[in-house]
């Protein structure tokens, strides 16, 4: 299953190019693809799925009766840098690009590694625009560090500034160039480019490390981790009693409120027009929302010992079980309703798991479980996998930790949940 993880990785330098992934493990699975545009034409029993952006993807299968409904969650996006229009500078005949920052990432884990760009290139002929997908395959880019003889502070905090420090160099030219032509020597695009959503990408593989490769590494494991799993979940099981569905949204890092992203209409859009194919009444669809529920999967951070002043008691371990995430800010969803239903989940098929808090002096992160709570209110539990190097270019992870989480929501897509107010039966369903 790692191996398989390596590969969604190594082949998902954007979020782009991770939706497009997911596109074709959906259709090897049977999953017939959904245009927002067109019109749908759905069957009880069947498995469908709908883009939106190229970035974000919701998947679903219809049962036979629409009692409750299941969703797992996770974002496509990773902190790293975006390519400005009109992007290349030139400096006494060397090339850089313009970028700016997308997300908070950790800069200067970007120095001194080959990098690349990937994502969406927008072109025109005879009237005709037109969506490309673009990964240049090549070691393209570096940001070159500066040498410690003439930084000699940079060991002490140095302050990194996107717009001095992070432009990374393209190469070396005396002739007079722009992006545009760069691209179009380095893709097949022919046509006039009038547009792109480039993102810098780290070239180093995702593996295995450690003595007994007992830890992952490889570049945007949060939160390419999570969606490996929850899909990889998800095409295991189709429920005649629920309706079931998987989201990767888009734009996690920077708060969710795009189009595509969890604060959108996007998911609440969906399933209105599945009520409406069904024919479902309004008393019927609150009443399979309000037995249903959401697992928002986002990696958390696991105990990493250098830095023990960082953590609370309850600090997860690498390797020890699913991540269960809760804050009394409500930064993450979890109460001990929704918890109590996960765990009670994760213990009917042995999967072991670890409550996360932050330390009470650190103000911690959020997910897209409380955003999409705004647009569609579900019992929901924020969960993820431990990891080290969070929005690092290259993250590591625990080699046992994806088994487990895909055998957990195997079981929350198995386990019909018959929610009645304060009670909970928890029985095997398919």
């Amino acid at each position: 299953m790692n191996t398989d993880l390596f590969k969604f990785i190594d082949g998902s330098p954007s979020p782009f190019h991770a939706v497009e992934q997911v596109k074709t493990k959906l259709k090897k699975n049977g999953f017939v693809e959904l245009h927002e545009s067109g019109i749908w034409n759905l069957e009880h029993e069947k498995k469908y799925f709908v883009t939106r952006n190229g970035t974000s993807l919701i998947a679903f299968t219809t049962p036979v009766s629409f009692d409750s409904l299941k969703i797992t969650a996770a974002h496509s996006d990773s902190p790293t840098f975006v390519i400005k229009e009109n992007g290349l500078i030139n400096d006494k005949s060397i090339n850089r690009l313009n970028v700016e920052k997308y997300g908070g990432m950790i800069m200067s884990s970007f120095f001194d590694r080959p990098l690349s760009l990937a994502g969406r290139v927008m072109s025109a002929k005879d009237g005709k625009i037109t969506s490309q997908l673009v990964n240049i395959d090549s070691d393209l880019l570096l940001i070159p560090n500066c040498a410690i003889h003439l930084n000699k502070d940079v060991n002490d905090g140095y302050k990194y500034k996107t717009q001095d420090d992070m432009f990374p160099v393209i190469g070396q030219s005396l002739k007079k160039l722009n992006l545009s032509d760069i691209l179009k020597r380095q893709t097949a695009i022919a046509d006039e480019i009038l547009g792109y959503d480039l993102y810098l990408y780290n070239r180093q593989k995702a593996g295995y490390w450690g003595m007994e490769k007992d830890f992952l590494y490889g570049p945007r494991i949060d939160n390419l981790e999570s969606v490996y799993g929850i899909f990889e979940a998800f095409t295991k099981v189709q429920s005649k009693t629920s309706l079931n569905m998987a989201i990767t949204f888009d734009n996690e890092e920077v708060g969710s409120s795009t189009k595509q992203g969890a604060d959108s209409t996007f998911l609440i859009d969906t399933l209105s027009r599945i009520k409406e194919k069904f024919g479902l009444t309004n008393e019927h669809y609150h009443r399979m929302i309000a037995r249903g529920m959401m697992v928002s999967c986002d990696n958390a951070h696991g105990y990493h010992p250098n830095y023990q002043s960082l953590y609370d008691q309850n600090a997860p371990k690498l390797n020890f079980g699913v991540v269960i995430k809760h804050n009394s800010n409500q930064k993450y969803t979890t109460d001990s309703y929704s918890s109590a239903i996960f765990k009670s989940l994760l213990k009917m098929v042995d999967v072991p798991y670890q409550d996360y808090y932050n330390h009470s002096n650190q103000q911690g992160g959020s997910t897209l479980g409380n955003i999409s709570n705004t647009q569609l209110s579900l019992n929901t539990v924020d969960i993820g996998l431990a990891q080290w190097a969070m929005h690092s270019a290259l993250e590591s992870a625990g080699a046992k930790d994806l088994k487990y989480l895909v055998l957990g929501l195997v079981a929350f897509y198995r386990y019909d949940l018959d929610i009645q107010g304060g009670t909970i039966n928890i029985a095997k369903g398919v």
